[in-house]
């Protein structure tokens, strides 16, 4: 056999390994049906109380012929979207994958064996296979009735994602902060929409993400020839009366985001609504500078009070140069010279590090009197609205990590926008059902502030054996599996949402 040859005319059937003691290694491919995903259950569990994916299959239309439809659409949806939560992001991993009897209870298929399909050569195949689905996507892009059978409708979808989003968000909530942020979205092919962004030095696209705390509320894919900001005021627009519908008009929303967010028809719009504020980031200028100046020379005070004044009895323009880290902070009153309509108020970081400057703002139109502010520490002053309200956003961006690393928002390769924005929406709602589990389910464990990675990997990534019987669908988890306990504890809170 040439060397390079990489098949062979016949297939080995066993395999010998270095022994062990005086026991031989022999290995071969008769163990029957097994899985790495024996944990997928506790999702099939979570989406059957829940009913995410029936609801989503209800913004769809199967124009299809049903008596010759063999993959129902709600089985198809769970399929493709319960098998992102698994870590499954190509669409062409499915033509393995449908093979599999623990995947197709997963989704909800009754035949898990595939012995009921209608051709022989399916038989033994349960899933969907990769054109299939493939189709399934594609519907979202045409409305020819005679290519696209099933059409995705986007703003049923969007309704969706923002109901079950507003409806994860605790009761108890005084306060409700939106965050909102854009990211990139590597392009490496030719889609539908392909800009070259300048600040990512990519061509790419720019989704818009609104989360609250850890709650998917909108995601919106967008071309990258846009300001970052663009189609924020659109999203509150749909986000606040549904979160008014829940909690009603007294509770209190403050959207966060930062200084490309900081746009005057968005804060104006904001400041018109009652009961609506906003935290933003503003970007710094030579007028902000001078008027934060002052404050510079208090963070240095912190660091040597006499070095201090022995600089200004000098008369030295600048606080002298001192080791270590200090900050202050200034209220500031600053309107622009154009874009602005109004006085607003900035809160100054005057940061000292080693010596060097590092000024920052933001701008508000909180006060810290509201009535519900009151007693809040997060809004005593400045420097508490700074640290404690407006960096908290950073958290969103570990959520954008975990939409684009574990649940492969950024999967975005078919040749068509609306395509590619469906993928996007899957893999939002297949984070929002992980989010569920976190949440209800994993509560009080060790697993309770997790990433969604780490979740897979821990509790769904659980090597299993299934037997298939007339009686049942019998699934052998490992018996050395190291959370047993939390598994346990897992299936008696979902079982307990039914």
């Amino acid at each position: 056999m040439h060397p390079t040859q990489a098949t062979t005319d016949c297939y080995q059937q066993s395999f010998d390994f270095q022994g062990i003691g005086s026991r031989r290694v022999e290995v071969d491919f008769s163990g029957g049906h097994l899985s790495s995903d024996g944990g997928c259950l506790l999702l099939r569990e979570m989406d059957r109380a829940d009913r995410l994916c029936e609801e989503l299959a209800e913004c769809f239309t199967d124009r299809r012929n049903q008596r010759f439809v063999e993959h129902d659409l709600a089985v198809m949806l769970r399929q493709r979207i319960l098998a992102l939560a698994l870590g499954y992001e190509d669409i062409n991993d499915h033509d393995s994958l449908r093979t599999d009897p623990l995947l197709a209870a997963m989704s909800g298929r009754a035949d898990v064996l595939g012995e009921q399909r209608h051709l022989q050569h399916d038989k033994g195949k349960p899933l969907a296979g990769k054109s299939t689905l493939n189709r399934l996507e594609l519907g979202a892009h045409g409305t020819n009735a005679r290519t696209k059978k099933i059409a995705a409708h986007a703003d049923k979808i969007e309704a969706l994602l923002l109901r079950r989003g507003v409806a994860a968000i605790q009761r108890q909530s005084k306060a409700i902060v939106l965050d909102f942020d854009a990211t990139d979205d590597p392009l490496h092919g030719h889609q539908e929409g392909r800009i070259f962004h300048g600040y990512y030095d990519a061509h790419c696209y720019l989704p818009l993400y609104c989360f609250c705390g850890d709650i998917p509320l909108w995601a919106q894919l967008r071309t990258a020839d846009r300001d970052g900001s663009d189609g924020t005021l659109e999203a509150l627009q749909k986000i606040i009366p549904v979160i008014r519908e829940r909690f009603g008009k007294h509770t209190a929303i403050i959207v966060r985001g930062d200084s490309g967010f900081c746009r005057e028809p968005l804060m104006a719009w904001i400041e018109a609504q009652p009961g609506v504020h906003y935290v933003f980031g503003l970007a710094r200028n030579s007028r902000l500078e001078a008027m934060l100046e002052p404050a510079f020379w208090q963070s240095a005070a912190l660091l040597d009070e006499e070095a201090v004044l022995c600089a200004r009895a000098a008369g030295a323009h600048a606080p002298p140069v001192l080791e270590g880290t200090a900050r202050s902070f200034a209220e500031l009153r600053y309107r622009t010279q154009k874009s602005w309509s109004r006085e607003r108020r900035v809160i100054g970081k005057a940061e000292l590090t080693q010596g060097k400057r590092n000024p920052r703002y933001i701008v508000t139109d909180l006060s810290g009197d509201e009535p519900w502010a009151c007693g809040e520490r997060a809004f005593a002053d400045g420097r508490s609205l700074y640290e404690q309200l407006y960096c908290g956003r950073g958290d969103m961006e570990n959520r954008i990590k975990e939409q684009q690393m574990d649940m492969f928002a950024d999967r975005t390769s078919t040749a068509h926008l609306k395509s590619n924005q469906l993928r996007l929406w899957f893999s939002t709602f297949a984070y929002l059902l992980m989010r569920q589990v976190r949440s209800i389910a994993l509560a009080g464990t060790r697993l309770a502030k997790a990433t969604v990675g780490s979740i897979r990997l821990q509790l769904m990534k659980i090597a299993a054996q299934v037997h298939v019987s007339v009686r049942r669908v019998h699934v052998r988890l490992c018996s050395a599996c190291p959370i047993k306990d939390i598994f346990a504890l897992a299936h008696a809170r979902i079982r307990a949402l039914a």
